[in-house]
């Protein structure tokens, strides 16, 4: 990006996102030395590796979730992602090893019980924007998009599409700082966030376009029933109705930034892939001898220091 230097932009990896795509995109004949499967753990070991080999980042996280229903949403909000089936076991060793390779190849691995990913990464983000890092959201989740501004982007890595906060408003509808806002209105059926009940995309979108916040829309509900909308004095009586459900459907959407993550630009630095580790952990996973000879081409453009590839001035 035209006057931005490379040294100072902070890659951010939704890597559960791709953990999951790789479990379901990667035929079930993989499996470790003790006969469990791992065809996640390959298709996510072959996705970093090109990920590295295409953006050679010098600041780089992956963020994973642990916390399906341990959130820190799930202590107002019961039922917050109370439709999700949890991780089969299989899977969830598949995310122990994930994790183990991101760190092996140098990645700067955050998880944590009561934060998910998104509060991880948005939290990462906040960080850096103080040192005057960009950011590169690398996630198709649109969730996102409340988290761009000024030259950060997001890069929706399996369809080669990246966008900035200008491009939110193409996507959604809406501004990227109307996002909560969104969702609050329209609710996450993944999420089981509710929102108002009736509530589609089209129409939060105009109610923000003339409002701009949540806040200013419940100020003025009784201008709703005047706007030209489908069905404005209904929408008016929903909203109306379900004002404290926006509210904390808000508060379910916002993603934290106040995550417990390292705060210093140098605790993000991708290190130079630990061989040794690397080494261990494909050949418990058996790993073919292609993504192997990949993995240590990384390793010798690195060198074998531990040192890190890139330092901020």
């Amino acid at each position: 990006m035209e006057g931005v230097s490379a040294s100072r932009t902070l890659y951010l990896l939704d890597a559960s996102m791709y953990v999951f795509r790789a479990w379901h995109s990667m035929p079930t004949r993989f499996f470790d030395a003790d006969g469990a499967p791992v065809n996640a753990v390959h298709g996510f070991a072959r996705f970093l590796i090109e990920f590295i080999e295409r953006t050679r980042p010098t600041h780089a996280v992956a963020a994973f979730d642990i916390s399906l229903t341990s959130s820190f949403r799930n202590s107002f909000y019961p039922a917050y992602k109370a439709n999700r089936e949890p991780a089969p076991p299989e899977l969830k060793r598949q995310f122990e090893y994930c994790r183990e390779i991101a760190a092996a190849l140098g990645f700067c691995v955050l998880a944590d019980v009561a934060y998910e990913a998104d509060d991880l990464i948005g939290s990462a983000q906040s960080a850096l924007r103080a040192h005057g890092f960009r950011s590169v959201i690398v996630s198709a989740d649109k969730d996102f998009g409340q988290l761009l501004d000024g030259d950060d982007e997001q890069w929706d890595y399996a369809r080669n599409l990246r966008w900035r906060a200008d491009g939110v408003r193409t996507r959604m509808g809406v501004h990227a700082r109307q996002v909560v806002d969104f969702l609050a209105l329209t609710g996450d059926a993944v999420d089981n966030i509710p929102g108002v009940p009736g509530i589609g995309p089209r129409t939060a979108a105009a109610l923000l376009e003339h409002f701009g916040t949540l806040d200013e829309l419940l100020e003025r509900l009784d201008e709703v029933s005047y706007l030209a909308i489908r069905g404005a004095p209904m929408v008016g009586a929903k909203l109306r109705a379900h004002a404290e459900q926006a509210l904390l459907s808000r508060r379910l959407a916002a993603i934290a930034l106040d995550a417990p993550v390292p705060l210093a630009p140098e605790a993000m630095l991708r290190r130079a892939p630990d061989a040794v580790a690397m080494d261990a952990l494909f050949e418990r996973v058996r790993l073919g001898p292609t993504t192997r000879a990949r993995a240590q081409k990384l390793v010798d453009s690195f060198g074998s220091s531990s040192e890190p590839v890139g330092v901020v001035s």
